[in-house]
């Protein structure tokens, strides 16, 4: 694949976190502590996150080891991110140390994770990571803003975006992305010409230069990593009534198909094209990139002009209708599978301000040319990815399904 990978996470974050009346709650909300009597299944809940301070960001726990060894730590407050894959982990948030990973020339690589909204800059450390009773051995990850890497080369600075290397930043202590990828960049990264994007530095003492990262040595999704129910994850979400809630409990359950517990069903298939996208019909518009994101805190769609929903005037990244809008679109994946998907967009600064909560499903703003299913997509859903290459009882990944 010669796409560079999605990463789309949390689009918009900084407009709905920059008050603690944007969904905070009196007391910081504990993270759940994987189970282990399901194996392949651990809890995740939708609230304020470790800092107490997001809106519809879908979090667990996550342990790391040294590779090899019983070495490890148990880290809360990571969000589940769909849009992206590899674990990334704030270094303050790490109290073991991980092996670093080295370029041929001995030299540290760095990683310039870019998203949507901004970028993590840190080492590129080697860990087993376990998630409920599955483990991933000596997997690639990221230890977010690093004190032995305090200089951001401009390269990486001037990617787009804020710098979101620090919990306050992050609003998170780390990312887990179960995206449909196997590794986080793909060919692109592996090209040592002008296309490559520039995720992966290589730092000596002298500084930091781009260098081509092998798809192996990329970060990994840790799922296709695990021995089984390594093709996909589900994710499951009870329903949110308008107005919002305080907070929602759930489950990521590993596998697809693998396990009694994470058959398709009657959910429909929808493939997608080298970049993960499919195909959205909305508002009398086509378009072709178009994306589910549990990582995005709304729904992100077209602008002012098309949906005809003014901006907020306290943050141009969400919409403030005079009431609530609904909307009706049809979702066509490469393989022609179609499903109409309704939703709707209430005031985004009326809710935040109204109540303390965290969980809203009618919170929206632009993305013109795009349509972004952040995580009020799945309240009330059962959502399956499927990850490249991986076999499934619905054909191959990478493919959503619903």
């Amino acid at each position: 694949m010669t796409a560079i990978r999605p990463a789309f996470l949390a689009l918009a974050l900084a407009g709905a976190q920059s008050t603690p009346q944007c969904g905070s709650s009196s007391t910081t909300p504990t993270t759940p502590t994987p189970s282990t009597t399901t194996l392949n299944m651990q809890s995740v809940v939708v609230n304020s996150g470790p800092n107490n301070d997001y809106v519809n960001g879908l979090f667990t726990s996550v342990t790391v080891c040294v590779p090899g060894t019983s070495t490890c730590q148990t880290i809360g407050g990571i969000l589940v991110d769909t849009g992206s894959s590899g674990l990334r982990v704030l270094s303050s948030a790490l109290t073991i140390n991980l092996p670093q990973q080295s370029a041929s020339d001995g030299s540290p690589i760095v990683e310039c994770a870019q998203f949507q909204d901004g970028f993590t800059w840190g080492p590129v450390r080697t860990a087993d990571v376990k998630l409920a009773g599955e483990q991933a051995s000596g997997v690639p990850m990221q230890a977010i803003g690093s004190p032995s890497f305090a200089t951001i080369p401009s390269g990486c600075s001037s990617s787009g975006g804020t710098a979101e290397n620090s919990l306050d930043t992050l609003s998170a202590n780390g990312i887990l992305g179960v995206g449909l990828f196997r590794d986080d960049c793909g060919a692109a990264c592996a090209s040592s010409g002008s296309s490559n994007p520039g995720f992966y530095y290589s730092c000596p003492s002298s500084g930091c230069r781009i260098i081509a990262q092998a798809p192996a040595n990329q970060l990994q999704n840790p799922v296709w990593m695990f021995a089984s129910d390594n093709n996909g994850v589900m994710i499951q979400l009870p329903s949110v009534a308008s107005g919002g809630t305080a907070s929602l409990t759930g489950s990521l359950t590993f596998g697809i198909g693998t396990q009694s517990n994470n058959g398709l069903g009657s959910a429909k298939v929808f493939t997608t094209d080298a970049a993960g996208n499919f195909t959205t019909v909305l508002s009398g518009q086509s378009l072709g990139s178009s994306f589910i994101d549990s990582g995005s805190n709304g729904f992100f769609f077209l602008d002012s002009t098309a949906t005809g929903l003014p901006l907020c005037p306290d943050t141009a990244d969400f919409y403030c209708p005079s009431s609530s809008k609904a909307f009706s679109a049809t979702a066509r994946g490469a393989n022609g599978t179609t499903a109409t998907i309704n939703f709707s967009i209430d005031n985004a600064d009326t809710l935040l301000r109204a109540v303390r909560f965290s969980v809203f499903g009618e919170l929206g703003g632009p993305n013109a040319g795009n349509v972004d299913f952040g995580l009020p997509f799945f309240y009330g859903r059962t959502v399956f990815t499927a990850i490249e290459g991986q076999s499934t009882a619905g054909g191959n990944g990478p493919y959503w399904a619903y």
